[in-house]
């Protein structure tokens, strides 16, 4: 169907950067047909195919082929992620975890993985540094499971004392658990054990603890310093080791914008993806820390 150009809204695309003004000027160039534009019925907004707008209106088109793709308008972004995944850097798809971690916190690991082209290992990370929590994970199968059931479980369990005739389906419905998890927990009951497992329990109690993601963090050049000055760092080996690791690898905001200057550009999104890999490892490390302290204090 042919659309007039000036009708289409701008792509909600998940690209850092903007569309690739090389990349547009090569397809405007080529004068080959370009392929239908995907667009939002009901906002008629852009899903995919925004360098095709874009060449098109620089070949003096004014009207273009589109495909429409209908449903909720808060959806748009997610299938223009999954439509344009296989073209997207490491910090573009980093970037839409991110997005979708706080606009769809009950999604699982596993189908944000899906969406964004990254391992589900690396969106679990992403989640404790967005701090996107949900009682609640929709999964790729579009089931919605509990992170953790043991509220379900201890309510099931109150049910059945209260209700022993109630069927498990009724006491499932009304505790947010599945069939098979009320019969677990009634298993538990007639055995004299807890309706949590104690693996749950464990894995409660961590999950209360965790603490929420922090909201300002020290710069480095503010943090060396106090380092520095430290004692038990000073005056040991092992400490002046630490010291000298941290300094030759601490980037300020200044020294960064610097090298950013000086990258080519082809070579940009393979030092953003390098500097990506380093930015997750430092989570990791930092994570590791402050569990440690947690454990010691």
């Amino acid at each position: 169907m042919l659309v007039d150009i000036n009708v289409l809204q701008p792509a909600d695309s998940p690209r850092l950067g903007g569309c690739s003004e090389e990349f547009v000027r090569s397809l405007a160039s080529s004068g080959a047909a370009l392929a239908p534009i995907v667009v939002h019925r009901g906002s008629m907004r852009v899903v995919d195919g925004a360098h095709r707008l874009r060449a098109a209106a620089l070949r003096g088109e004014r009207s273009v082929e589109v495909e429409y793709v209908d449903g909720p308008a808060e959806d748009v972004f997610v299938l223009s992620v999954s439509l344009n995944v296989a073209t997207l850097s490491t910090a573009d798809r980093e970037a839409a975890a991110r997005r979708l971690l706080r606009s769809r916190p009950q999604w699982s690991d596993r189908a944000i993985a899906a969406s964004t082209g990254l391992a589900a290992k690396s969106v679990g990370v992403l989640r404790r540094a967005v701090g996107g929590r949900a009682a609640n994970r929709v999964g790729r199968d579009g089931k919605v499971r509990p992170v953790n059931s043991a509220a379900g479980r201890r309510l099931a369990g109150q049910m059945i004392e209260a209700q022993p005739s109630a069927s498990l389906r009724d006491i499932a419905r009304a505790a947010g658990v599945s069939p098979g998890t009320v019969r677990d927990v009634r298993r538990r009951l007639s055995a004299g054990l807890d309706p949590v497992p104690e693996r749950m329990r464990a894995a409660e109690q961590a999950e209360v603890e965790v603490p929420a993601a922090r909201t300002e963090v020290r710069a480095p050049g503010a943090t060396l310093p106090i380092l520095r000055r430290d004692p038990s760092l000073r005056f040991n080996e092992h400490g002046r080791l630490v010291l000298r690791w941290l300094e030759a690898h601490a980037v300020s905001s200044g020294e960064w914008a610097a090298v950013v200057d000086g990258v080519p550009s082809h070579c940009r999104e393979l030092v953003a993806d390098m500097a990506r890999g380093c930015a997750e490892v430092w989570a990791q490390m930092a994570e590791a820390l402050e569990q440690e302290s947690r454990r010691t204090a």
